[in-house]
């Protein structure tokens, strides 16, 4: 059974055999500890992601100056609760992030609930600050429409404000959706279809145009999640195409994020890191990673995302 059900993955999540990417890229912004989830300004200067500490996970941010990363800090609005997964908006107004922290002034820190077992403390649920002058607005729990239960995670924001995210689905199964704003409120959320429904999808990345996205995916549980790309069309989300063995390296490949060129993705893998000096060999840490997605989207007939004058990679 288990062989079919590896066919299967492998149909549903076939390689571009065709393309020769170059392999991706250490990114270690200010310092080479684990990191996850980078979340870039529209200049490419600012970087939040998340990074383990002795309460769990917090928000980090670092600045490039004159072309070095600074040390990490914690973010303004985190360094308290179980902060992780930030997601810029592309015009970097407001920022998305999930977090354990009380739904309520007096309440207390949302527990998770996995086959009916409590997990004090390690719920998340989704949270948005906005942008105030060189700082942020006091976080603000987004609705209960979106934050349909306590794992609620992954954060991926659009051009037009919606977002999309990880969450429980009507079946109360954790599945891709989308929820999109409109008139200053977030509607009821959607479940994304893409691939098949038996297939696990994590941290999804949205294009600002929402013309494709980047997602892990597993279908067998004893799998690794490996990322794959999916493009939009009239018949709404084409097959998942497997980023191929360049990419996908180490236990998992996770964290997916765009950066402010719309075209790098950086997502997060503990796949082993240089041997030359450039960074340690942490076993078991996850690192950041980048890659160009020209090679998929020029093969898929896209247009290169347009980068803004503003943005600087690297």
């Amino acid at each position: 059974m288990w062989q079919q059900m590896i066919c299967v993955v492998l149909v549903l999540i076939s390689p571009l055999i065709t393309l020769s990417p170059d392999a991706p890229t250490l990114f270690t912004p200010g310092d080479h500890g684990d990191a996850v989830s980078p979340a870039f300004t529209p200049d490419g200067n600012t970087v939040y992601f998340m990074r383990g500490t002795d309460q769990g996970a917090s928000v980090m941010s670092s600045r490039r100056v004159n072309g070095k990363w600074a040390a990490p800090v914690v973010a303004p609005f985190s360094g308290h609760w179980r902060d992780g997964d930030p997601s810029m908006a592309p015009d970097g107004s407001f920022l998305v992030f999930a977090s354990n922290r009380p739904a309520t002034n007096d309440g207390q820190p949302i527990d998770a609930v996995r086959n009916g077992k409590v997990f004090k403390g390690q719920g998340m649920n989704l949270w948005r600050v906005d942008r105030k002058g060189d700082g942020w607005s006091e976080p603000v729990r987004l609705p209960d429409a979106v934050n349909t239960c306590n794992s609620t995670f992954a954060p991926s924001i659009a051009q037009d404000g919606s977002i999309y995210y990880i969450g429980c689905a009507p079946d109360g199964v954790l599945r891709p959706l989308h929820t999109a704003y409109e008139n200053g409120r977030y509607t009821a959320p959607y479940v994304v279809a893409v691939g098949d429904k038996q297939a696990q999808i994590r941290d999804v990345a949205i294009a600002p145009d929402r013309s494709f996205m980047v997602f892990s995916i597993k279908l067998d549980p004893r799998q690794p999640y490996r990322l794959a790309i999916s493009f939009h069309t009239a018949q709404n989300w084409s097959e998942p195409q497997d980023l191929g063995d360049a990419v996908n390296g180490g236990t998992h490949s996770m964290g997916s994020q765009l950066g402010c060129d719309h075209r790098t993705l950086y997502y997060s893998s503990d796949r082993a890191t240089p041997s030359d000096g450039s960074a340690p060999a942490a076993k078991g840490d996850d690192h950041i990673w980048r890659i160009s997605l020209l090679p998929w989207l020029e093969a898929h007939g896209e247009t290169a995302p347009t980068v803004p004058a503003t943005c600087t990679t690297g």
